[in-house]
C-alpha cells in the first residue's frame, strides 16, 4: 500500500506514534509518504519505502496569521497526484483531518476519490477540539472522515459526549517496540552519572505543561525521598519546568533532581530507573508510561483519562486519585523499599507492556486500512 501520514512533526506522544508507524509500515514494505511542515523528530529516511515531503507555507503580508491548511491541503494533493497515493492517515483533527478533507474534495473533481483514516490522540478533542471557536469544525472533520480510530477507550468516550459523532470510532491504542530496548553496557552513558549504586532513579517525562501536574511530581519524590536515597530525573520541557526548578530550590532538593530539557536519550534515561511518575490531571492514553513499563519500570499514575488502560493498578504500578501526593508517595515506597518487590512489579510491568508490542498493534491499522482501501474500490 502507499500510504500518506500527516502529524505534528514534535516531540509530543502523536507525533512520535505517527512517526513510529510509519516507520514500522515501511519496513513491511508499504510505501510511506510523511507529509508535515518539518521532518519528524524521530522519522529515519535510511529506508527506501520512507519519503519526506515538507510542507511550505508562504509568507503574505495580507495574512495575519500563514494559511498552513491550506498550503498543506495543496501538498496532498500534489503527492497523492505523483506518487499514486493511495490512503491518507492523518492524526489529530484540528487542522489534519480538516486539510485532508479539502484535499479529497479537491482530488474527487480530478477522478480521484482516496480514503482517509483519523486518528485522535487527546488534545485535538479534550483541548482544541472542545473550545466553541473549533468545535464545529472539529466535528465536520470527524464525520467526513472515512474511518476514524482513538487512542484509548477513555479518548474514544469523551469524543462521544463532546461532540456529535456519526462515524463509529474504533480504538487503537498507541504501541512501542520492545525489541529495541536492549541495555547497551558499552555506551558511554553509565547509570553512575544519573545517581550513585545505592541511589534509586525516580523519572519524569513530559511536555512540562499544567495538565501533566508537574509540582505534584516534585512533591511526591519530596516524601519519598525524606524515606529513601533518591534522585529525580525530569525529562521534557515546557511552560512549567521554571516553576519546578524554585520548588525543588524552596524544598532544598535541588541537588536531587536533575533536568535534561528535551532529550534523545529518553531510553538510556528509561534504562536505568527504578520508578516512574505520571500525575497528570488526565491523559488520554498515557504513553510515557507505557514506555517506562516497557524497560521494566514500574509506574505510579492519577487514575484519570486512559491511564487505567495502560498501567493496571496493583500490577504495572499503582493507580491513585488526581492530587493525592500522599497516597501516590505511600504506594511509591512500598515498591522501592523492598528488592523483591521492586523485581515483582518490574517484571509485570513489562508483561503489560507486551500487550502492547507494535507487533500486536500494526496488524489492527494494515486491516483498516485495506477495508478503506477496499471500500473505496468496491
Amino acid at each position: 500500500m502507499k500510504i500518506a501520514i500527516v502529524c505534528y512533526p514534535t516531540f509530543g506522544g502523536s507525533g512520535v506514534v505517527a512517526t513510529e508507524l510509519g516507520l514500522e509500515l515501511a519496513r513491511r514494505g508499504h510505501e510511506i509518504h510523511f507529509i508535515t511542515y518539518s521532518q519528524p523528530v524521530r522519522l529515519a529516511l535510511l529506508n527506501p519505502n520512507v519519503f519526506y515531503h515538507e510542507v511550505n507555507v508562504p509568507e503574505y503580508a495580507l495574512f495575519h496569521y500563514q494559511p498552513y491548511e491550506l498550503a498543506l491541503s495543496s501538498k496532498l494533493v500534489d503527492m497523492v497526484k505523483l506518487y499514486k497515493i493511495e490512503l491518507l492517515h492523518v492524526h489529530y483533527a484540528i487542522p489534519h483531518a480538516y486539510a485532508g478533507y479539502m484535499a479529497k474534495q479537491m482530488l474527487k473533481d480530478e477522478g480521484i476519490d482516496i480514503p482517509m483514516v483519523t486518528t485522535l490522540h487527546g488534545t485535538d478533542i479534550t483541548l482544541v477540539g472542545s473550545h466553541p471557536f473549533y468545535k464545529s469544525a472539529v466535528t465536520f472533520s470527524i464525520n467526513q472522515s472515512d474511518y476514524v480510530t482513538s487512542v484509548s477507550e477513555s479518548l474514544k468516550q469523551d469524543t462521544l459526549k463532546l461532540f456529535t459523532i456519526k462515524k463509529n470510532i474504533e480504538v487503537i491504542p498507541n504501541f512501542i517496540e520492545l525489541n529495541k530496548n536492549i541495555k547497551d553496557d558499552s555506551n558511554p552513558c553509565r547509570r553512575s552519572v544519573m545517581a550513585t549504586e545505592n541511589q534509586q532513579i525516580i523519572t519524569h517525562i513530559s511536555n512540562f505543561r499544567k495538565v501533566k501536574r508537574i509540582p505534584d511530581v516534585i512533591e511526591v519524590f519530596y516524601k519519598i525521598q525524606q524515606k529513601l536515597d533518591a534522585k529525580l530525573m525530569m525529562v521534557g520541557d515546557g511552560p512549567e519546568k521554571e516553576k519546578a526548578e524554585l520548588l525543588c530550590e524552596e524544598l532544598g532538593i535541588s541537588h536531587k533532581v536533575i533536568f535534561f530539557g528535551n532529550s534523545n536519550e529518553v531510553d538510556r534515561i528509561l534504562s536505568y530507573t527504578d520508578l516512574f511518575l505520571l500525575p497528570s490531571e488526565t491523559e488520554s492514553f498515557g504513553l510515557a508510561a507505557l514506555e517506562a513499563m516497557a524497560w521494566e519500570v514500574p509506574v505510579i499514575s492519577s487514575n484519570s483519562g486512559g491511564l487505567p488502560e495502560v498501567n493496571f493498578d496493583g500490577v504495572s504500578g499503582y493507580l491513585s486519585n488526581v492530587g493525592d501526593t500522599d497516597d501516590m508517595a505511600e504506594k511509591a515506597i512500598s515498591i522501592l523499599q523492598s528488592k523483591e518487590n521492586l523485581s515483582k512489579f518490574r517484571k509485570n510491568a513489562f508483561e503489560v507492556a507486551k500487550k502492547f508490542d507494535i507487533s500486536n498493534i500494526l496488524p489492527l491499522y494494515e486491516s483498516l486500512y485495506k477495508r478503506a482501501i477496499e471500500q473505496k474500490k468496491s
